[in-house]
């Protein structure tokens, strides 16, 4: 009886293709982005998703929408080597669904012992081979050879192997083993595994390990060999005779199927023999000609027809990976209220329905139906699971199951510190659109799903994805019986559209501009130019390196001259070479090896000094300041990635705010007017600056390290408050690695060591934020945030680089969560954000400013009232130094006169007490410093910030802190 004919598809080129076919998959260009085609094997055909292979008749419903592949990949594809061999592919045992409209154009893939002339093979377009297979989950390669080579193992399971697959898949070492001849036990005459089996290095004999005598509990170490005892009592008889030893018989050479080593010269051309292998059936099980038959399989595992076929890994169970700790030192007088672990008191019992009599059960039943209303609730797995543990707990309580609710969603698990939601938070339409956009786009690559929804977590993601995949997998079923009950077969044209494959028009250049030439070998001409991907000169391809780059990822560029440099060495004579010799003959200037396609370009950030692709990691246009975008509070746009531009190089076009970028939290920068350059340089994280309310500027280090400090938008880290609120000890001590005392201070977190910031950054101490837990009597006023697994309170730290050996746990500025943000982004978030809502700006740095003043005139009246009426002024001016010096840093902070005017007005203190500049008799200054060596008796005197900044001997003030 012949066999039936395949079902074949025709593609939109004409090419027919069935299962078995190797063709070039891609999706449009806007979805591939510039990337070659991939490279697969029709598994089988599909119809529209939900609609059965085949009807009750066994005839397949058309029309054919999908199609399963099984994929290749690339070298490139999974490491980052160059491979010279464009036509090198590797397998893998990972298949998809995809719509019949990616499928291109018929290929061919073979294993590289089918082919007998290989170089031949490779002239010959859209021909492949492999000879290696990576495993996607182990990211791994393994070794592909034919199942007709393995000959160590028993008759049946190699029988089972050869009739079934192909191909055998295995480690590299263990290759020899598998194509040798077949190895039995001396002893017991049985098969010998190579992971259970010895071989004598006199005899050359095999043993299992267990019937040597005294049985062998591993193999000899690396480098050492075994003798069998028979040889071991021959080579002491030898030694004891003093014999001469024989010499140890060599051990024929191993067969091997590989073809025999050609002569050099041209390939033969035998157009018929390559018509044959293309030919070749290959034999496929489960539509799978591969089959792991390595290191971790069990041999009579391979007689299972529904064994994995998959490669696998060393298992992590057992001593070697398990460690036994013995009983610490007196656990014996530990005290009786402590919990066992794995005893009864520490078992989460989640149900015992089972133990409860039939009147209880069907009180637990119909107090389940009282609890909620909600069909779908009522059927869901995370309600039904905690319901029953709330009535089972109840139960062992003995309590009544009425006094069990359902309202709180939070539950207490013996295992965690913090309460938990049993079931996720309802989902809003805006992420279940975003889920479902994701879904589309990356399948389920669900990573990749998680970065585009943004704002749930990766363990949230996955369970909504089973949710959401069952329930449409229900509203299909559904559909079909109901179309079923009504008598007629539910068709495909109900849900999906014919297949249509897409043509190249989206790659295609319709109209290329004037003077086009391509961007890899530099041609002028083509009658048809193709998009060109990203990274080289020019955004087209000629025909040819088109077709190259689709088909077989291979690019020749060809490098570009510098005009300047050609003309100046044109008259120049190459060695060797003659000036007017024909072209033929001139050395070559590009290489004919192929270029590795073009990658994406990663950018160092300069402050975790960690690569990243452009978009996370931003790059300046203007300074070519590079830094992660969520520790400058920039919230990047795909579409002006590249026309970024930082803050401080903006600020030079608007001029909103000074043009002196000078941070003024930290001590004055010296530096010669005479001489220009980038300040702050922009191959450090200091040159992430940010304004303040007084359109001055400070460090975003600087503004998040210090606890004062707040953002009138904490997402973009902008507009800088709280400079004024400051406590003077920090402006007054020294820093212990400058020695300076300008400048706003903080302290070490393991030592009591006092330093700005951005001495401690340039100075290589460790910044970083610790997770510190908070007790539950201070849970409701404080602020707790999740990060990585852990709740409790981001606190910043600073080390010092000399504590090497601290005990706290740090995140990096830069470090990220599941959704992308950064912890420098998390804690301010939740710690630097300012009331907005409630004040206007200015109302809160006025409310500031009140809490200073008032301070200053409480301590200013207590001194009045304890010193003699002769001393009281000047008390009394010297808190009014104090008040203008704490609310004169930021540049629009209120004149210090002013705030003494205000001062001494509230209690009754007259205008002649007001401080003044003992040189220049003025009483106007941010800060009046007090002088005892003045020339004016025994008051006190005083100098305003000017002439006391031009009279300091140890630095010499270039540029101030900051205007009144």
């Amino acid at each position: 009886m012949p066999s039936p004919p395949q079902f074949k598809i025709t593609l939109k080129n004409g090419e027919e293709v069935k299962v078995n076919d190797h063709v070039y998959c891609s999706p449009s260009w806007g979805v591939r982005d510039g990337t070659p085609y991939s490279i697969a094997r029709i598994m089988e055909f599909l119809p529209a998703q939900g609609t059965p292979t085949f009807d009750k008749n066994g005839k397949r419903n058309e029309p054919i929408t999908r199609v399963r592949l099984a994929w290749y990949y690339r070298p490139s594809d999974v490491s980052d080597r160059t491979v010279a061999d464009c036509r090198l592919l590797l397998a893998a045992i990972y298949s998809e669904v995809c719509e019949l409209s990616q499928l291109r154009s018929k290929c061919y893939v073979l294993h590289r012992d089918r082919i007998s002339d290989l170089a031949g093979w490779k002239k010959r377009p859209d021909r492949f081979y492999f000879t290696r297979l990576f495993d996607p989950w182990l990211r791994k390669e393994f070794e592909v050879i034919p199942a007709t080579t393995v000959r160590n193992v028993p008759e049946h399971i190699r029988e089972v192997l050869v009739s079934r697959y192909e191909y055998i898949v295995a480690e590299r070492e263990v290759v020899p083993d598998l194509t040798d001849d077949l190895r039995l036990c001396d002893t017991c005459e049985k098969w010998c595994p190579p992971a259970e089996s010895l071989q004598c290095d006199r005899c050359k004999k095999f043993f299992h390990m267990e019937c040597v005598n005294p049985p062998m509990l591993s193999k000899p170490a690396r480098g050492y060999g075994w003798t069998c005892a028979p040889c071991s009592r021959a080579h002491e008889e030898e030694v004891e005779g003093h014999q001469v030893r024989h010499l140890t018989p060599v051990a024929p050479k191993a067969k091997t199927n590989a073809p025999a080593a050609r002569g050099r010269g041209r390939p033969r051309k035998d157009r018929v023999l390559a018509e044959k292998e293309e030919n070749v059936e290959i034999k496929h099980f489960k539509m799978w000609p591969f089959r792991y038959f390595g290191l971790y399989t069990f041999a009579e595992d391979t007689l299972d027809p529904d064994d994995l076929i998959f490669p696998r890994a060393a298992t992590r169970v057992g001593p070697k990976y398990q460690a036994t700790v013995p009983a610490a030192p007196g656990v014996a007088d530990r005290p009786a209220d402590i919990e066992e672990r794995g005893g009864e008191a520490t078992i989460e019992v989640l149900s015992l329905v089972n133990e409860m009599s039939p009147a209880e059960v069907e009180a637990l039943e119909k107090q389940k139906q009282l609890l909620t209303r909600n069909d779908k609730l009522r059927c869901s797995v995370d309600w039904l699971t905690e319901v029953t543990f709330r009535l089972t707990d109840a139960w062992l309580h003995k309590r009544d199951f009425s006094t069990v609710s359902m309202r709180s969603p939070m539950r207490l698990q013996k295992w965690k510190k913090t309460e938990t939601r049993y079931t996720d938070k309802e989902w809003s339409a805006e992420e279940v659109a975003a889920f479902e956009d994701a879904i589309q786009v990356h399948g389920a690559e669900l990573r990749a799903v998680c970065e585009e929804v943004g704002t749930r977590s990766m363990p949230e993601v996955v369970r909504f994805y089973g949710h959401w995949k069952n329930s449409k997998l229900g509203e299909e079923n559904v559909r079909i019986r109901a179309a079923r009950a009504n008598g007629i077969d539910q068709k495909a044209e109900s849900t999906s559209r014919e297949a249509t494959p897409e043509d190249e028009e989206g790659s295609i250049v319709m109209e290329p501009p004037r003077n086009v030439n391509c961007g890899a070998c530099r041609t002028r001409e083509s009658e048809v130019w193709w998009r060109a991907p990203k990274g080289l000169p020019t955004s087209v391809l000629c025909d040819n390196c088109g077709l190259s780059w689709r088909k077989y990822a291979d690019l020749n560029v060809r490098p570009i001259r510098d005009e300047g440099l050609s003309k100046s060495k044109s008259g120049e004579k190459r060695e060797g070479t003659p000036l007017n010799g024909p072209q033929s003959k001139r050395a070559k200037t590009s290489s004919s090896q192929s270029t590795p396609p073009p990658v994406a370009p990663q950018l160092r950030c300069v402050a975790c000094q960690r690569s990243g692709p452009a978009g996370k990691v931003l790059r300046c246009k203007q300074c070519q300041f590079r830094v992660h975008a969520g520790v400058c509070g920039v919230n990047p746009d795909p579409t002006t990635i590249e026309s970024w531009i930082c803050d401080l190089c903006q600020n030079e076009k608007t001029l909103e705010a000074s043009l002196n970028p000078d941070c003024l939290l930290c001590p004055r920068m010296r530096r010669d007017p005479k001489k220009t350059f980038i300040y702050p340089p922009a191959d450090s994280y200091l040159r992430a600056c940010k304004p303040t309310e007084g359109q001055a500027w400070v460090h975003v280090l600087c503004s998040v390290f210090i606890p004062e400090i707040s953002y009138s938008d904490a997402s973009r880290l902008r507009l800088v408050e709280g400079v004024s609120a400051i406590p003077q000890y920090r402006w007054q001590n020294n820093c212990t690695l400058c020695d300076r005392e300008d400048g706003a201070v903080i302290q070490c977190s393991e030592c009591p060591a006092e330093y700005h910031v951005s001495c401690a950054w340039k100075h290589g101490h460790k910044f970083g934020f610790e997770m510190q837990p908070v007790k539950s009597s201070r849970r409701e006023a404080a602020t707790t945030v999740e990060w990585k697994g852990l709740t409790g309170q981001m606190v910043p730290s600073v080390i010092c680089k000399g504590h090497i050996g601290h005990k706290r746990q740090l995140y990096d500025i830069c470090d990220t969560n599941d959704l992308g943000e950064t912890a420098l982004q998390v804690y301010c978030r939740n710690y630097k954000q300012a009331p907005v809502a409630q004040t206007h700006g200015l109302l809160r740095k006025a409310r500031r400013l009140d809490k200073i003043l008032n301070s200053a005139v409480s301590a200013a009246a207590a001194v009045t009232a304890r010193a003699p009426a002769s001393a009281s002024a000047p008390a009394t001016t010297g808190n009014g130094g104090d008040i203008s010096s704490a609310a004169s840093v930021d540049g629009d902070s209120m004149n210090g006169s002013g705030a003494n005017g205000n001062a001494g007005a509230s209690n009754g203190v007259q205008r002649d007490a007001d401080p003044h500049c003992y040189r220049c008799q003025t009483e106007f200054s941010p800060f009046f410093h007090e002088v005892t060596n003045a020339p004016q008796g025994g008051a006190k005197s005083w100098l305003c910030h000017k002439c006391h900044s031009e009279t300091r001997k140890s630095y010499p003030v270039i540029i101030g802190l900051g205007a009144s």
